[in-house]
């Protein structure tokens, strides 16, 4: 985006140039801020009143704090020691206080000079560094420290009460280091360009960009801050949708193939085969992606629904619906068990419309191909000939599909599936296939909190499909306490030896492979001291398939089909278990996360999920998924070793009690940081969100997002608004601006 020259933003200044090297070197390394704008951006983490002293009774171990106190009584100790031999050392031993507790203070030799002439009784001060512990009492060793004097020009009681705002800071930088810094560049602030327009700022009882920075780094009452949040929540929201909106903008502008069904052909042929009617919900998006297929322009939408809500249909009907149309559709799996898995399931679903060329297939018919990185080479040169031949309506693949030597005659939609898994560049070159923009639907069955989807997916329309098909039955969900209640565990065997003795089959499923090669969560020290049982069960490495498989087999289901399934298995070994598994030749699957998503076996009835506190909420609710697929309700037990009263113990029992994968997703948001969420798209310590939280300021979202697209509709290059360019710049470094380029 190229501003205009006349426009320099003094936010753009180097801290160099401000701050001198050694500072601006320590908050580019340490705190990813490389100018003015980026230093007034990094907004306190809360405020400390001086009439109002931490609690220092809840001071972190470990970690590094800023605390506020009075100092109660300093005391300088001489003692003899290697490099003091005489007893000339000197220990200088400081005790705080805030009314609720007490920490101690230490300096050492040449260290405690300055200290003691400072730190008398009854002096205030600002005291930061890292909380340990010495004779079984907190303190904090040579602690960085800034007195707090009344300025002369200041009357007590304004003193008392004046904010002092505590910075996210490091080791090497000191919260009230930060603070300075900022006091030195906070008259740069006046000049800066506002990004909102003023119509939306005043119609909204907005502060300006300069009063709002003012007033979170310098404000003198609670309310200010409440002002300077609000309209700094605007910003960011306002700017990121802006982006977004440019993006959609710029995409209704490429020129995409109509691709409309015909009145009597594939997709009306496989619509009658259909043993059930579709949902309400099926039908409804289903005209959603039929109504933007028919455009000139590509469809980007991304299809949300819950696990075993049928999205796996609705994406085929849509690719038939392609292939009627004389296009070619492709689907990208994560994993090879994946697609080869939606291979069967389309062939079956299709039955002789899959057939084309083939004797006994329908006239109507296309040909389906799967294209994964471990075919035989006969194979592959037969699936690549289909492609490019055109033979093939449909390939369902992994990231081999992406590979320079696939060619296809005619690439109209792209459907990626589970698009967490892939990277941009892979979904980019796949779209890069077509001759013209190919039509794109990404797929999930991680349901999205709706702000989260309009932060991250903003360039793409939503669908969600909420609604179960009909016959999908209720899964019962518990948690096996196996420290607290042993027996809990032997019973949970029985139950699958009870399903299995009614025909069905179940799932196990472990954290690890257990082959010996390094895995996540291995332990890295042995011998370590004891440690209470929340850290046992934490630090044990996790259990492990290829140790449970044996185990079980000898064991509690001694006498039972038990088999193993892993990522680190050869493809075809792997295709062959889940065969045998499909067709019911196997009673138990003890495996990995591999069958976390698209695995679809009606008559697994049961699942157990060991060291289930290892897995995050939603991926427990992606497994949880397999079961209670066919007509017999399904059964998931969450084993944990973790205490009653842990966190991870509350997140199952969360999982436990809802079947609902969006008030879930909503739990999982609350407990992790939000960047995590947010991903790459928030990727950079320049661009992640500051004082918006996705969850609380859903309507901060959604007004922004609104707003933006009638600005961008009106002005797509925001000629009209420099400032608003010049924070789009900011926010969008080059990367960035590819990645939400292409989702």
């Amino acid at each position: 985006m190229d501003l205009v020259p006349a426009l320099k933003e003094p936010l753009q200044q180097p801290l160099t140039s401000v701050l001198g090297p050694a500072t601006a070197k320590v908050m580019a390394e340490h705190l990813g801020l490389h100018t003015v704008g980026d230093l007034l951006h990094h907004y306190p983490r809360r405020y400390e009143e001086r009439g109002q002293l931490t609690h220092l009774a809840d001071l972190p171990m470990d970690e590094h704090v800023t605390v506020v106190a009075q100092v109660a009584d300093a005391r300088l100790h001489s003692f003899a020691s290697a490099k003091a031999p005489r007893g000339k050392g000197q220990r200088l031993e400081v005790t705080i206080t805030d009314g609720s507790g007490r920490l101690q203070l230490v300096f050492f030799g040449s260290g405690v000079h300055k200290p003691h002439k400072d730190l008398l009784p009854g002096t205030r001060a600002m005291f930061s560094g890292k909380v340990s512990v010495f004779n079984r009492r907190l303190q904090l060793a040579h602690p960085a420290y800034e007195l707090l004097r009344a300025d002369t020009d200041e009357s007590v009681e304004t003193w008392a009460g004046a904010l002092i705002p505590l910075y996210p800071a490091t080791a090497k930088l000191e919260s009230w280091k930060i603070g300075k810094a900022i006091q030195t560049v906070l008259p740069s602030a006046q000049e800066v360009l506002d990004p909102l327009p003023d119509s939306l700022r005043d119609g909204r009882g907005l502060v300006s960009l300069p009063e709002a920075l003012l007033k979170i780094h310098r404000p003198h009452t609670k309310a200010d801050i409440a002002d300077a949040r609000a309209r700094l929540k605007w910003d960011e929201a306002f700017v990121l949708q802006v982006a977004l909106a440019r993006r959609r903008h710029a995409d209704a502008q490429l020129p995409a193939v109509p691709r409309m069904p015909a009145a009597d052909g594939l997709l009306t042929s496989f619509d009658a085969r259909l043993p059930f009617t579709l949902t309400e919900g099926q039908q409804k998006v289903s005209k959603e992606i039929f109504d933007d297929l028919a455009t000139d322009h590509p469809m980007h939408r991304l299809l949300q629904g819950e696990v075993g809500s049928g999205k796996t249909l609705v994406a085929l009907r849509a690719m038939l619906a392609v292939v009627d149309a004389g296009g070619q559709a492709a689907m990208l799996a994560p994993t090879e068990v994946l697609a080869q898995q939606h291979h069967r399931s389309v062939v079956e679903m299709m039955g002789e419309l899959a057939e084309g060329g083939m004797l006994g297939g329908s006239e109507r018919a296309t040909k389906v191909v799967v294209l994964t990185g471990s075919m035989g080479t006969a194979a592959r040169r037969q699936a690549l000939l289909d492609l490019v031949t055109g033979e093939a309506g449909i390939v369902i693949g992994t990231h081999a599909l992406i590979e320079d030597k696939v060619r296809f005659h005619d690439l109209g939609l792209v459907v990626v599936d589970e698009q967490h898994r892939f990277g941009v560049e892979q979904r980019d070159a796949l779209r890069g296939k077509g001759k013209q923009p190919p039509h794109l639907l990404v797929m999930t069955a991680t349901p999205i909190p709706r702000t989260v989807a309009m932060t991250v997916f903003g360039d793409l329309e939503t669908s969600v499909l909420d609604q179960l098909p009909a016959g999908r039955s209720p899964i019962a969900s518990h948690v096996v306490p196996a420290a607290d209640k042993p027996h809990f565990l032997a019973r949970a065997w029985e139950r699958v030896r009870e399903e299995v003795g009614n025909g069905h089959q179940a799932y196990v499923v472990c954290p690890r492979i257990g082959d010996d090669v390094d895995e996540p969560g291995n332990p890295k020290k042995a011998g370590a001291k004891k440690k209470s049982p929340e850290d046992e069960a934490e630090k044990r490495p996790p259990l492990a398939v290829l140790d449970i498989a044996g185990q079980l087999a000898r064991g509690p289901l001694h006498g039972l089909g038990v088999e193993v399934l892993h990522g680190r298995m050869p493809p075809d070994d792997k295709d062959a278990v889940m065969r045998r598994f499909a067709a019911g030749d196997t009673d138990v699957l003890v495996a990995t996360t591999v069958i976390e998503v698209g695995v679809n076996v009606p008559n697994a009835t049961a699942m157990v999920i060991m060291d289930a506190d290892r897995f995050g909420v939603s991926q427990l609710h992606q497994l949880r998924g397999r079961v209670g697929r066919g007509a017999a309700p399904g059964l998931c037990l969450l084993v944990s070793e973790m205490p009653e009263a842990s966190a991870a113990r509350q997140r199952l029992n969360a999982v436990a009690a809802t079947l609902d994968g969006f008030e879930l997703s909503r739990i999982d948001l609350e407990q992790r940081r939000e960047g995590d969420v947010l991903g790459q798209a928030q990727s950079g310590a320049r661009s992640s969100l500051r004082v918006l939280a996705v969850i609380e300021d859903e309507e901060v979202i959604a007004e922004a997002r609104e707003e933006a697209a009638r600005l961008v509709a009106a002005d797509p290059e925001l000629e009209t608004l420099p400032g608003l360019r010049t924070a789009l710049d900011a926010l969008l470094d080059e990367e960035r601006e590819q990645y939400l380029d292409k989702g």
